[in-house]
């Protein structure tokens, strides 16, 4: 009922940026996008929360990429955005893009591979 697209993963030198974008689509009106979020799962490593913005934008951060990383939301979109910056090596991962919609849904994208070389 709800399709996240993801785009913007790549491989970067430590140091460099990306950006990441998620579209949300959904198939039925009577949904509405709440909340949206990026989370990250590197190998044998838990997925864990980076960043999450609600629909009136606030915003909350992960320790590691407080002041690195920016994440927006364009609501007339459904998208939502993760500059990243100052990358790191331990960056690396499987970036994943989640929206939480009203009625209640919890919706996950198919995940962009970041890969940050030293």
């Amino acid at each position: 009922q709800v399709q996240l697209v993801e785009s913007g993963g790549g491989s970067v030198q430590a140091g460099g940026s990306l950006r990441l974008s998620c579209a949300a689509s959904t198939s039925r009106s009577i949904f509405r996008i709440n909340d949206m979020g990026w989370y990250r799962q590197a190998p044998g490593k838990q997925r864990e929360l980076v960043a999450a913005i609600s629909s009136a934008g606030i915003t909350n951060y992960a320790d590691s990429v407080k002041g690195r990383f920016a994440i927006s939301r364009d609501n007339a979109k459904n998208t939502v955005y993760l500059q990243m910056n100052s990358l790191k090596p331990e960056d690396t991962a499987v970036y994943y893009c989640n929206a939480r919609t009203i009625p209640w849904g919890d919706y996950w994208g198919q995940g962009t591979q970041v890969t940050v070389s030293s």
